[in-house]
């Protein structure tokens, strides 16, 4: 019944902002990027409120955990897809279609990384320890870098498309492909768009150990994944928009990468209840964005 009740809500949430909010090509307001982001937060929170009501506080809070999590882990995502969308100077009424076909494939590619993620954990019991480790050292590594270090045109994706396909250099709309001289060539569009894959592929190597540290429950794993990335698209436009209130919010994450891969190596000889994680992610996240700096004006992205 739970896991009916979660596909019934991401199909709605996505066909609402998918289908409906982003039917016609258009940069979204700061207003309208904030208003939907809280109604997916709002529909997650109801979804913690069902998990709660019917399997306890321990699963909710840990879905809770997980949650804020990933969300946070996603704004460090998509820092990284904004500097690809201004280096290839992303039209902005392309700027939708690019985060929705983005959404739509870390969906996928993230259902198949914990799936096989649960399956490992099951057979090797040795692998936690690993990616406990994996985590801290990102999370320190986190630390000395203040903005993620990318450059679009080095991507070897990118170098090996150019060699093997023609490839125009402008855009057509949103197709991905398009008719130049009497020969079918690859627009930009496409191969940015699986620069952005790949990209969020690298980014899940970090995300998914962080949930696993918090459950192992493949529902909790799965739904704080997916609940995370259904906000991205409005997400991504409220930090274009006011990207120096998260100014500390890098380091923030840094520091819960840290204390979670902490918790997975010692979890063998520590139990930590669900409240005490949830509540110093929270706080954590919470200080870092009051720390930041308060913009005096606010940017929107490149058009």
């Amino acid at each position: 019944m739970t896991w009916l009740l979660f596909a019934a809500t991401v199909a709605v949430l996505l066909i609402v902002d998918l289908g409906i909010l982003s039917r016609r090509a258009h940069l979204a307001s700061l207003r309208e990027s904030v208003a939907w982001s809280i109604a997916v937060m709002v529909a997650a929170a109801l979804f913690a409120a069902w998990i709660w009501a019917r399997d306890g506080r321990a699963p909710a809070l840990q879905f809770a955990s997980g949650y804020i999590v990933e969300l946070a882990l996603s704004v460090d995502n998509l820092l990284v897809f904004l500097i690809i969308l201004r280096y290839f100077a992303v039209p902005a009424s392309i700027q939708p279609t690019v985060l929705k076909w983005g959404i739509l494939g870390a969906l996928v590619m993230r259902g198949l990384m914990i799936g096989a993620g649960i399956l490992l954990l099951d057979q090797f019991r040795w692998i936690i320890y690993l990616l406990g480790a994996l985590l801290v050292f990102t999370g320190i590594r986190m630390f000395d870098h203040d903005e993620p270090a990318i450059d679009p045109a080095r991507h070897p994706l990118l170098r090996r498309a150019r060699r093997f396909f023609p490839m125009g250099e402008s855009f057509d709309d949103a197709q991905f492909v398009t008719r130049t001289g009497g020969r079918r060539i690859v627009t930009p569009l496409l191969i940015i768009i699986l620069v952005i894959e790949l990209t969020d592929l690298v980014f899940a190597t970090d995300s998914i150990p962080a949930i696993f540290a918090i459950t192992r429950n493949p529902l909790l794993v799965y739904s704080s994944n997916i609940f995370a990335i259904v906000g991205l698209r409005a997400l991504y436009f409220v930090l274009a928009s006011m990207l120096a209130r998260f100014a500390y919010l890098r380091t923030g994450v840094a520091m819960i990468l840290v204390l979670v891969g902490a918790k997975m190596l010692a979890e063998r000889w520590v139990t930590i209840a669900p409240e005490v994680v949830l509540g110093v992610v929270v706080a954590i996240l919470a200080g870092a964005v009051v720390a930041s700096p308060k913009p005096a004006t606010t940017t929107a992205p490149d058009r």
